[in-house]
């Protein structure tokens, strides 16, 4: 409970004494590239192999003649926009993204220069954490949307080059039923996803103390701590806006 409300506390701080609108686009914008642009390759790598393996996988288990081949394709869907693209990628983005904010901040408090920036008068924590929160908001939700594309590709790749489906069933497979509020649902998980990671692994590395070992120590704690949020937030959504 001490660790939440210093959480608050620090979050609440983030709107308090802020820097000119100016200053504030500049460095989101080289935080929108650290965090997104830096990204996007693991992020396709990820996506693409974790839908060319739900296709596979499904295939598989589908041994009834009863179940048509195209349900193969609406499992892709519905798996890859609902959990594969939002949760698997914003998993993988709290190891890269969360634990370089933390060690990032972690080392800025070990070598005093948060503090000196308290001493020139400047809120180190809203001059330091909210653009990588913005650029997390900006970024994050994009690379699911990336992601979810080419997770469906990914197993339309592999459902036709291991003769699993051919394309016309898969492009049937992946139109029927569709429900269009499943893409709202990935994005409104994807921003909240993007604010846990973000201000969680910014608030494990704002406060640091110690040396090099103890901003090892934020990093690997930022990490864990973000992917529980993450699942936590993901189970609460999915029981608040499916139900």
């Amino acid at each position: 409970m001490k660790s939440f409300g210093k959480y608050i506390i620090l979050m609440s701080t983030l709107f308090v004494r802020r820097e000119k609108f100016s200053v504030y686009w500049k460095l989101t914008i080289d935080e929108c590239i650290l965090i997104g642009t830096n990204s996007i390759f693991i992020v396709a790598i990820v996506s693409s192999f974790i839908g060319a393996v739900t296709c596979i996988q499904t295939a598989a288990n589908l041994v009834s003649p009863l179940v048509p081949i195209y349900v193969v394709a609406s499992v892709v869907r519905e798996m890859s926009i609902l959990e594969l693209a939002p949760t698997f990628t914003c998993v993988v983005l709290a190891g890269k993204v969360g634990s370089s904010i933390a060690g990032q901040l972690g080392t800025m408090r070990i070598t005093e220069q948060i503090d000196a920036l308290e001493v020139m008068g400047i809120n180190s924590a809203s001059y330091l954490i909210l653009p990588k929160i913005l650029a997390s908001l900006i970024t994050i939700p994009m690379l699911v949307t990336f992601a979810g594309l080419l997770s469906i590709l990914g197993g339309y790749i592999a459902g036709i080059m291991g003769n699993i489906i051919s394309t016309q069933d898969f492009i049937y497979g992946i139109q029927i039923d569709f429900n269009e509020f499943n893409v709202t649902f990935a994005l409104i998980k994807a921003f909240v996803f993007a604010f846990l990671i973000s201000s969680i692994s910014a608030f494990q590395g704002y406060f640091t103390k110690g040396g090099a070992l103890e901003v090892g120590q934020s990093s690997t704690s930022a990490v864990v701590k973000s992917c529980i949020a993450v699942l936590v937030a993901d189970l609460a959504l999915a029981q608040l806006l499916l139900n």
